[in-house]
């Protein structure tokens, strides 16, 4: 900060749709995109950027530790998978929607439609895009809860 700057007089911050980051951490049928990070943008405690899931693919099952994730779709149809009482539940979701993640919650995002690409917009409670690649939805690996 500059002197004579206060705390409560910084400068915006602004990610221009083409200068989103594809240095964060993808899984397996997804293509993750911060827009907003420490190295983007500075922040402290925030995350958020952008996914797209190919039609017909799926995310690797994983996690995103102790950040909360809230979800926004853009558009097509991601459905996301989780296991509610050891039993995979699916949410099938559509433009407008919303989806919270709670942390270190096992789950999965797969894109039915065999011609349309899906966009969720990604917001997370931790500055760094954690994403957690497990081999199952039954797997908390080695930094779960």
């Amino acid at each position: 900060m500059s002197a004579g700057t206060s705390e409560w007089h910084r400068p915006l911050r602004h990610t221009q749709r083409g200068h989103l980051s594809a240095e964060t951490v993808q899984s397996a049928g997804m293509r993750r995109h911060a827009a907003i990070s420490g190295d983007l943008a500075g922040s402290e405690k925030i995350w958020m950027g952008e996914s797209y899931v190919t039609p017909g693919a799926r995310s690797s099952d994983h996690h995103h530790g102790e950040s909360e994730t809230g979800i926004y779709v853009v558009s097509g149809h991601p459905v996301f998978v989780f296991l509610e009482d050891g039993i995979e539940s699916r949410i099938e979701t559509g433009p407008g929607d919303y989806v919270y993640v709670p942390p270190f919650v096992p789950h999965r995002e797969e894109n039915p439609s065999t011609d349309e690409e899906a966009i969720v917009v990604l917001a997370r409670s931790t500055q760094d895009a954690i994403v957690v690649n497990l081999q199952s939805l039954h797997d908390f690996g080695a930094s779960g809860p």
